[in-house]
């Protein structure tokens, strides 16, 4: 496996544009094939993922994807599921595809009507440019962005030959419950709906699940996963599953890289639990926790938080059996072995010093029960978190 250039670009038969002049974005991916998705957990579900839901259930295929930032479509009603089904059928007679196979996504400000007319007006202009360069690809990731600051896309090209591409957003209203803030992913594989279906749970549960910026789950998280069929290669499911697992990991971690106001990114690597699901919410509570992130933002190297944490996560532990490290590259500083604190007469304070001074920090907790692991992502959490967000409509 390597890792290739064009985003969902670098797979066959996908193109894609988009524009972003101000504070609203229109994305377009055209691209035909078998198709899955995963959504929100939310009870307040946005209206673009109601309709895309219908169309890929009824389906199991898709011909495109409109997607706009800037406006959510969400807690909008009747009149916000009519717009979502309007934005399908403004781009599904650009195409000339089937209203049933285009799936919504939107982005932005919650509780707010959709200016169909602004997508009405540009959609047009956008289908015009559709293209299969890298920067096509860019120009869609560019799109769907809000309070981002970096575009987030990432392919690889299996042994097979066959490549997996993707896209996505997200900076805020982080912690994803079965997919993220939008994410399209492509792959030029020949695979069935239901085979796509069970690899993208997989990666999901691995990737996306497993980031936290702030705690919240977004009403409009998405995932689609499209399958082209171009290079009528048919590789094995265990080959694929590794580079979609691949591709969705590197875009979970852009996304808690750039969470809103982010200066650093966390990656806790949970193991020695009873459960997946101790390792999983232990792994998470870490990157979740105000305390926790707050320390690291501030380089403060109090990593009791971190212990407190994994104590209240709701896994199973025994506090004589806990072990913990911080990391960052090749610097690894050994804090608790087996519940007992290791002596700080060492050089322990200076090198962690230096460790919470780096930009990418591992917190590596080992339980002591079990054999299970996981690992969550996360970032610090700053002033310029609260700012964003004490003005984000104003």
């Amino acid at each position: 496996m390597k890792q290739v250039d064009g985003g969902v670009c670098a797979v066959k038969g996908v193109r894609a544009s988009g524009i972003k002049p101000g504070k609203m974005g229109l994305a377009i991916i055209a691209a035909e094939g078998s198709a899955a998705g995963v959504f929100t957990r939310n009870k307040v579900t946005a209206a673009p993922l109601i309709v895309t839901r219908e169309n890929l259930s009824n389906n199991g295929r898709l011909a495109a994807v409109i997607a706009n930032s800037g406006n959510a479509n969400a807690f909008t009603g009747e009149q916000g599921i009519a717009d979502a089904r309007e934005m399908a059928h403004i781009l599904a007679e650009q195409l000339d595809v089937p209203v049933e196979l285009v799936a919504v996504a939107s982005t932005g400000v919650i509780g707010r009507k959709l200016d169909v007319e602004w997508i009405r007006e540009h959609v047009c202009g956008v289908v015009e440019t559709l293209d299969s360069t890298p920067d096509s690809s860019n120009a869609a990731a560019r799109a769907i962005m809000t309070t981002d600051l970096v575009y987030k896309e990432s392919a690889v090209e299996l042994e097979s030959g066959v490549r997996i591409g993707g896209i996505a957003k997200g900076s805020g209203m982080i912690e994803p419950n079965m997919g993220t803030m939008l994410s399209f992913i492509y792959t030029d594989a020949s695979l069935p709906a239901d085979v796509l279906e069970g690899c993208l749970k997989r990666s999901v549960d691995k990737s996306f699940n497993m980031i936290v910026v702030d705690g919240d789950t977004s009403t409009n998280d998405i995932v689609l996963l499209t399958a082209t069929g171009a290079s009528s290669i048919e590789p094995q499911v265990e080959e694929f599953q590794m580079g979609l697992d691949r591709v969705m990991t590197e875009l979970a971690k852009m996304i808690a890289r750039d969470g809103e106001g982010a200066t650093k990114l966390i990656e806790a690597h949970v193991r020695g639990a009873k459960t997946e699901n101790d390792a999983r919410i232990a792994a998470k509570t870490i990157v979740r926790s105000p305390l926790v992130k707050s320390a690291v933002f501030g380089k403060d190297p109090n990593w009791g938080r971190v212990v407190a944490a994994v104590g209240y996560s709701g896994a199973d532990i025994d506090q004589d059996k806990i072990s913990l490290a911080f990391a960052s590259g090749d610097d690894i500083v050994q804090l608790v072995e087996r519940g007992n604190i290791v002596d700080s007469s060492t050089d322990v304070p200076g090198s962690l010093e230096h460790i919470m001074a780096q930009d990418e920090i591992v917190i590596m907790v080992d339980i002591g029960l079990g054999e299970q692991s996981a690992i969550a992502w996360g970032c610090d959490l700053t002033y310029d978190y609260i700012r964003i967000n004490a003005d984000y409509t104003t």
